[in-house]
């Protein structure tokens, strides 16, 4: 069996926890931060952890995570 090639676009995105956990960071923090309350701002600094619904892709897409 070959080695499964990474994607290399979610391995930037997604990191794995000490317990197993897949986190990630949350979308719309790069620009028209003008129009955002710094709550929001604030909010999406923090990583998240992945909705269950997409793991099964996400390690599909990282073998080796």
């Amino acid at each position: 069996m070959p080695k499964l090639k990474t994607k290399r676009g979610a391995a930037k995105r997604f990191r794995k926890t000490g317990t197993g956990k897949i986190i990630r960071n949350k979308a719309y923090a790069s620009h028209l931060l003008v129009n955002k309350s710094p709550t929001q701002k604030r909010r999406l600094r923090k990583s998240y952890v992945t909705d269950p619904t997409n793991i099964k892709a996400i390690k599909k897409m990282l073998p080796y995570l």
